[in-house]
């Protein structure tokens, strides 16, 4: 079994609703299960700024589905969900993102792994943070804790929400 880092994102319609959702159908996808969800954070969005922030959390999985396989799944969560894809960074009923599966380094045309830019925003290293501080980046070669704390915030802003129970 892999331990994977999901990233889940919403900031259309009920976005805490979205968020529990998401992780509720992605528990019942074969072959995933759920392990944690860090607390939430409402986070100014990346790119447009002419949308509502998101709220932003990240949740462990073990799964035994290879890494284009766990893509499908979530996708199909966001299908689910009713994402529509109408423009890059644009607003999004759900966002859900393979940020790190295992310590595997891995590229291909739908999907890379680490996600390529986990280390340069908030939204997913602080998560990432409450979950596992000392989790390994396999292509920096340094902590999640080390790469937030070299970090420039720049324009992000991020707002503690506390826990979903």
């Amino acid at each position: 079994m892999a331990r994977c880092f999901i990233g889940l994102g919403s900031n259309l319609g009920d976005k805490l609703l979205n968020i529990k959702r998401a992780l509720e159908l992605l528990s019942k996808e074969d072959h995933v299960s759920l392990k944690g969800v860090s607390p939430l954070y409402c986070t100014s969005p990346v790119g447009p700024q002419d949308q509502d922030w998101f709220i932003n959390c990240v949740c462990s999985i073990e799964t035994s589905l290879e890494p284009l396989k766990l893509l499908k799944a979530i996708l199909s969560v966001e299908e689910k969900m009713g994402r529509v894809r109408e423009r890059p960074w644009g607003p999004r009923i759900i966002d859900l993102d393979v940020l790190f599966y295992d310590e595997l380094v891995y590229s291909s045309p739908e999907l890379s792994i680490p996600h390529p830019e986990a280390h340069k925003r908030a939204f997913v290293l602080i998560p990432l943070m409450d979950l596992v501080p000392d989790l390994f980046h396999p292509v920096l070669k340094r902590s999640v804790k080390e790469l937030f704390n070299e970090m420039e915030l720049g324009v992000q802003k991020i707002i503690y929400l506390g826990s979903l129970c």
